[in-house]
């Protein structure tokens, strides 16, 4: 699968990500392709329309103009938004926890599974979302989302510091600008 996605798709090309909420209802983002192999595919979106963030102790608005690095794995139980403004600034991550990620030429599919996780640039974490859930956390989708959650929490200082870096080495500020005013 890797070589054909290499070869049908080259950086730049448009993609779509395809989220199945948890409701059946699905929800189609235009993205632009930054890498993809058999088990992982990352994606630029500009953002169109400013939408804020809620927490108990605080709120993140991510302005129109900033942009998304979006990272999809297809065997790990979540995927990653990371934000940064005009000026490459980091604004902060996105976890949603996820099931039957596929990735496919031009398209990007994911089940999500309610549970999202807000990470601040001061390294502040805020679970979301949990009162949405039908069942309790504890037997929501018979426990496997509580142990994503849990492994995530466990394993979420070092991927994002990880993530964050190799966002800054591999993608450009100035490169995805440019995609930016291109699209």
């Amino acid at each position: 699968m890797a070589h054909k996605i290499a070869s049908v798709i080259q950086r730049r090309d448009e993609m779509i990500e395809r989220k199945i909420r948890y409701d059946s209802l699905t929800v189609d983002h235009h993205c632009f392709l930054l890498t993809a192999d058999e088990d992982e595919v990352v994606l630029f979106h500009e953002v169109d329309e400013a939408f804020t963030m809620n927490t108990p102790e605080t709120e993140l608005t991510i302005s129109k103009g900033c942009y998304t690095i979006a990272y999809y794995w297809r065997h790990r139980p979540y995927n990653l938004y990371m934000w940064r403004n005009k000026q490459g600034q980091y604004l902060g991550a996105y976890f949603n926890i996820v099931k039957n990620t596929t990735i496919q030429d031009k398209l990007v599919t994911f089940e999500d599974l309610i549970i999202d996780i807000l990470v601040l640039p001061d390294g502040g974490r805020f679970i979301l979302d949990e009162d949405e859930l039908p069942v309790p956390l504890s037997v929501f989708e018979n426990g496997s989302v509580q142990q994503a959650l849990i492994d995530l929490l466990d394993s979420m200082d070092e991927l994002l510091a990880q993530t964050i870096l190799q966002s800054g080495h591999f993608y450009k500020h100035e490169d995805l600008l440019s995609m930016m005013s291109e699209g």
